[in-house]
Parts: structure tokens; sequence; C-alpha cells
């Protein structure tokens, strides 16, 4: 059996989807299943059984035998969410017990970490594991992030392979239940469709133009192909597995917003309408102005597939997802 946890959410189900095309269903979904909007994303979808993430720890210390992989998706993931208290019970304590019982039943164990992790980017973007203790997070969410892949750093008892993914800027479909915390692409759409034009946030420094500001943006399908190429390894016992830590997983490309809500329209058949406003106080000062992966780590493992350019990214998720309200 394979597991996902946060299988309602953004990458749990695209994952899913992943899984499915390749032939699994022996699948346990592990999430909050209490909103509908996030429910629809595993609709028409196989697997074995649903079970609640607070149930989950204790199912899994107690019937580990049965798992021959854990993917843990599942995290408080809004970056303007200041309780610390919540991040350290969802965040943190959440994935240590899923970590201890992966490493006493021996099941490989990919999870999710974040470029939030980076801060400001003023160490770089370089998921070598002799940055982690130096890095400045902005945020909560950044920090339980980074405090998570210290401790995982730490332990001396470990999963027999162990994968954590620092995931930068993911859109795609499957994200409609995030609300504040959707992509821009996804909320470059409705505003279009409500106002017939794009508002991007005004650059408060001066060394970056208005919507000048740079991401490394990756679509949803490339970050699930490269967790499947980490998951087959692990469940074929004859094959060399990469070796275990952190991994960057970005494209290695940082491009603008202004670039983004251009090919939005694009792919919407518009002509570009983009103006600017204030980026609102209560995040201002932990904007990320910059971000780009360093990726040689994941090609020195082994993962030699191109990704999306943004413009093929925003044309499939724009025309066959948000056009028809499709998920994935």
């Amino acid at each position: 059996m394979i597991v996902i946890t946060g299988a309602a959410g953004f990458i749990g189900s695209c994952m899913l989807r992943k899984l499915n095309d390749e032939g699994l269903t022996d699948i346990l979904l592990v999430d909050d299943f209490t909103r509908p909007d996030k429910n629809r994303n595993f609709e028409g979808k196989a697997f074995r059984q649903t079970m609640d993430r607070m149930a989950f720890p204790k199912w899994l210390d107690q019937h580990g035998a049965t798992v021959e992989l854990v993917i843990h998706m599942g995290a408080r993931t809004d970056t303007t969410e200041c309780d610390e208290a919540l991040f350290e019970r969802l965040n943190l304590g959440y994935s240590k017990a899923v970590w201890s019982a992966c490493a006493k039943h021996e099941i490989p164990l990919l999870y999710a970490s974040s470029a939030a992790t980076y801060g400001l980017g003023e160490l770089g973007y370089d998921d070598s594991h002799e940055l982690v203790p130096r890095l400045r997070p902005l945020n909560s969410y950044g920090r339980s992030k980074n405090e998570f892949d210290k401790w995982a750093l730490q332990q001396t008892e470990i999963p027999p392979q162990w994968y954590g993914f620092k995931f930068f800027n993911v859109y795609g479909p499957n994200e409609y239940h995030k609300g504040r915390m959707a992509s821009v692409i996804f909320h470059t759409v409705h505003q279009i469709e409500q106002t017939g034009g794009m508002k991007l946030f005004r650059s408060h420094r001066p060394d970056f133009k208005d919507g000048e500001q740079k991401r490394d943006f990756v679509y949803v399908k490339d970050v699930v192909e490269v967790l499947w190429f980490f998951a087959e390894k692990a469940l074929q016992p004859t094959a060399t597995p990469p070796a275990n830590g952190l991994y960057n997983l970005g494209t290695g490309q940082a491009r603008t917003f202004l670039d983004l809500a251009t090919h939005t329209f694009l792919a919407m058949n518009r002509q570009p309408s983009i103006s600017f406003i204030d980026t609102p106080e209560d995040i201002r000062d932990t904007y990320q102005y910059f971000t780009q992966a360093k990726m040689d780590k994941l090609r020195t493992a082994g993962y030699d597939r191109p990704f999306h350019s943004l413009e093929d990214g925003i044309a499939d998720y724009v025309r066959h997802y948000l056009a028809e309200r499709r998920i994935w």
C-alpha cells in the first residue's frame, strides 16, 4: 500500500492522478476530508480508502508493515498565518511522528519541504545540507519547514530512503480550493474574467521594476513526475536509489510576474491589460523578489526529463483546466 497525506489538496491529488496513471490503486488517502471544495480533487480517481489526518500517525505506527511508501504532502501552507503553535503541531510535530513511524517500519518517505525556507535568498538557493542551519525563512510557514529539515538531517534513526522536496512556485490544476494561496495564474484568469485586466503587485524595491519580480514557477505535472521518479526507485528493491536528503524542485529558470501575466492573457486569446497595486502591508516585508532553484543535485540523481516552459505550462493549465473548471 502507498499512502498520500494531503491527498485532497493540490499536489497530493495530482500525485494520486500520477499513481493511477502508472497503474497503482492500492492507495490510502489521508487528509481533513470535511471540505467539499477539496474533496472534488480526488473524485474519479482510484484508491483503497480514506483516513482522517489526525488518526493517521497512530495507525501508521501500528500498521506500518502493510505500507510500502509514504508520500507526505499534508501541511498547513498559508504563508500569512502567524500562529506558531499551529505550525508546530501540524507541520513540525506531525511530520516527526510520520518520520518516526517510517523509520521504525523501514518505509521509504517522500515529504514536502519548501523554497520558503530560503527566505530572501541571502544565501542563494542551493539545496546543500550544510546551508540548512543558516537559512532565515521570512514567515512561520517557512520556519516550520526549515525546522523539520534541520531535525531530519540530525536523525540517526531514519527511513531506508527519505527525500524532502523544496517546492518552488508550483501552479496547475486542482488548486481551486486554495483561495489567497492559489497561484498568480489562477488569480490572473479570474481577474481577467471579472474585470478584463490584471493587477500585479508594484515593486517596493529600487532594484526591481514593477512586474519584474522573479520567481521559479514550476508546473505541477512536472512536480509529480519528479516525485514519481523517486517513488519508483523506492518501490523497486533492485533499483539503486538516489542519495537521501533534500532536493530543490523548481525549473532552475526564474521568470517575471509580467511574463506570467502576459502569457496568461495570451492563453485566453486576449490582449494583455496589466496595471499595478501596492503589495499588501501584511506581506510586504516578507515578500520574495527573486527565487531560482539550483537544480544540479536533482540532475545528478539521474532525473533528466525537461520541464514545461512557463508559456507551455500556462497554456495547458488555462486552456485545458481553468477554462473548463476541470480537475486533473
